[in-house]
């Protein structure tokens, strides 16, 4: 073999080399990216559920309690007496108008609609009758109904809560439906890089944020399925249509290529779902899985250069080398000693050539993971405050909702007695409420950093009064017992009324859950005015905390109770609150039982030291 054969089988053997290392980094790369891609459409599914999750629970109780009022129980014990009609439908529409809800309505045992919130208009549900609803169907035996349609009468798309109104001989004389819109949930997906979408039981889409989905299917229109829809109206005369949606599997990662128009050239996405099982839905994002393949793509090639470029160094080199092995070959002997000084000096500038290749190849791919690292620490970081936020709001202000709603009871009872004067004053304390609840939602936006408000003296005996009203009824549900052992002289404390009121409603709380199902039930709160500070405890008798979890009480999101009993973020306001105060709090095992202890400047101590 020549030695031009040998140049040229050495370089169709590296080329195939290097064929085969570009292939194999463009599939490394691709797997990779497409697996990021995942990840990012995995989180935007966790929060589109979460928040379509959130947005159900704030109308499904709404039905039971509007059943349960006595005008609309009367009503259904006289249903033919116009005068109570109309009375109903202002209610309604009041209350529609209140809770942001599309339509309230009642009907009558035979599906009949009696009285409604859309009394006013031309397309009003007065007079039409559900009985083919699954809802109506369900509330009519006497159990709760959820189900997701178009409206026949309104043509407009909906979630409808139900249940029975019974009269007052506890009859079930009726069902009242509350209708909730989805179109701002749709406009609220729209306007980013993800397209949503929500499919039925039979594989239908009725939610998307693209509007060329709706009433697709997923799975083949078969008789049967067409027959289950038609049979509920679940979408009145809306067409269906199948969707052009392929899934398979690429590099590990679950993909789908999807047609929204006939003629478009399929779009290759990133796919990934979660089932609502309560709701019966099912929730999609998909992600264009372009942006990974360029990804992947520019790192291929950036690969191939590097590569490349090491080639052309070893080119270089051995061509370097193949001259001074020529220059060698014609020195003479009496150059001998030079010669040896060029192979050594050649030699070490192998070995720095070598070091200094590894350097910049390892530089680049650090800087390369640094940057991916950052980008994704960013978004994972906006996610995290916006569902931490989300959850803090509906954790805090659920408290004072409950008191509102007793205090709202308690006044109903009180006017249908005749006992105006103490009516306006459980009105009286729902406004205080209300105002605490407001107060918290500006006292969240700074829960991240040091709260600009002033601190003032707060009395801690009249703060218990109110606090014992809010908690009553969680201490009444578990049967705990509250201790106070407050001294009337306790001076005042130099902190924030309402996140004080705060603190010790999560605490007590937090103690009541312990101790349900324990023998001994009692939480005690003492306080006393130590060193010019006020030293608060919360112990209950329930099972204590070990060390561990004492250390990591306070995290945020950190809990241990049962999935869905809490979000772990109680306690970390608390922690955030009372050190905004100048204070601190800890927690120690008591055997039996946790004990809390907080303390907190007095305001004179703190004026005097000023």
């Amino acid at each position: 073999m020549t030695r031009r054969q040998l140049v040229l089988l050495t370089a169709a053997a590296g080329t195939c080399l290097l064929l085969l290392a570009v292939w194999q980094t463009n599939r490394i790369a691709l797997r990779h990216y497409l697996a990021a891609g995942s990840a990012r459409a995995e989180s935007a599914l966790r929060l589109t559920v979460n928040a379509l999750e959130g947005d159900l629970a704030r109308y499904e109780v709404v039905p039971q309690l509007l059943a349960d009022l006595d005008a609309i129980r009367q009503l259904m014990s006289f249903p033919e007496d116009p005068v109570r009609r109309v009375a109903i439908d202002l209610l309604l529409e009041d209350r529609a108008d209140t809770l942001g809800a599309s339509d309230i309505y009642i009907m009558t045992p035979d599906g009949d609609t009696i009285a409604a919130s859309n009394h006013r208009r031309p397309d009003s549900f007065i007079g039409q009758n559900f009985n083919y609803r699954p809802y109506f169907q369900e509330a009519a035996a006497g159990g709760l109904g959820r189900f997701y349609g178009v409206g026949t009468t309104s043509g407009v798309r909906g979630y409808f809560f139900s249940a029975p109104v019974r009269d007052q001989a506890g009859q079930i004389a009726g069902v009242i439906a509350v209708k909730i819109g989805v179109d701002r949930i749709e406009a609220s997906w729209r306007g980013n890089e993800y397209r949503t979408f929500v499919s039925d039981p039979e594989g239908i889409v009725f939610l998307s944020s693209d509007p060329r989905l709706v009433y697709g299917s997923l799975w083949p229109l078969t008789a049967e399925r067409i027959a289950r829809t038609e049979l509920s109206r679940r979408y009145s005369d809306r067409p269906l249509d199948g969707l052009d949606l392929r899934q398979t599997v690429t590099e590990g990662t679950a993909t789908a290529f999807i047609t929204p128009d006939p003629g478009m050239t399929p779009i290759e996405t990133i796919a990934v779902h979660q089932d609502m099982p309560e709701a019966g839905w099912t929730v999609h994002v998909l992600l264009d899985a372009a942006g990974a393949r360029t990804e992947a793509r520019v790192a291929t090639v950036t690969a191939l250069l590097l590569l490349c470029l090491a080639a052309f160094g070893a080119v270089v080199f051995w061509q370097r080398r193949a001259r001074i092995a020529e220059r060698m070959e014609m020195q003479t002997r009496a150059k001998a000693d030079l010669e040896r000084r060029v192979e050594e000096r050649t030699a070490d500038l192998e070995r720095v050539n070598v070091h200094l290749e590894q350097e910049i190849t390892e530089r680049r791919a650090t800087e390369a993971e640094l940057r991916a690292a950052q980008a994704n620490l960013v978004q994972v970081g906006k996610l995290a405050a916006l569902g931490q936020m989300s959850a803090a709001l509906s954790h805090e202000i659920n408290q004072p909702l409950a008191a509102a709603r007793n205090y709202a009871d308690s006044a109903a009872i009180l006017i249908g007695r005749g006992d105006l004067p103490r009516a306006q004053e459980n009105i009286g304390h729902i406004l205080s409420l209300i105002d605490r609840m407001a107060a918290i939602g500006r006292h969240l936006r700074n829960a991240a950093r040091k709260p600009k408000d002033r601190l003032e003296p707060v009395l801690l005996q009249s703060l218990l009064a109110e606090t014992q009203v809010i908690v009553a009824g969680r201490l009444a549900s578990g049967k705990a017992v509250l201790e106070l052992d407050v001294p009337p002289d306790l001076p005042a404390l130099r902190a924030g009324v309402t996140r004080l009121q705060q603190v010790l409603v999560n605490l007590i709380t937090n103690a009541a859950d312990a101790v349900e199902g324990e023998a001994d039930r009692r939480i005690t709160l003492t306080a006393r005015a130590v060193d010019g500070r006020a030293v608060l405890t919360v112990r209950d008798r329930g099972p204590g905390v070990p060390p561990a979890i004492a250390e990591r009480i306070f995290d945020p999101f950190f809990t241990t109770k049962g999935v869905g009993a809490g979000l772990g973020l109680g306690l970390s306001i608390c922690y955030n609150i009372i050190r905004d105060f100048g204070g601190d709090i800890a927690v120690t095992d008591a055997a039996p039982g946790a004990l809390f202890t907080v303390t907190i400047p007095l305001y004179g101590a703190v004026e005097a030291a000023a």
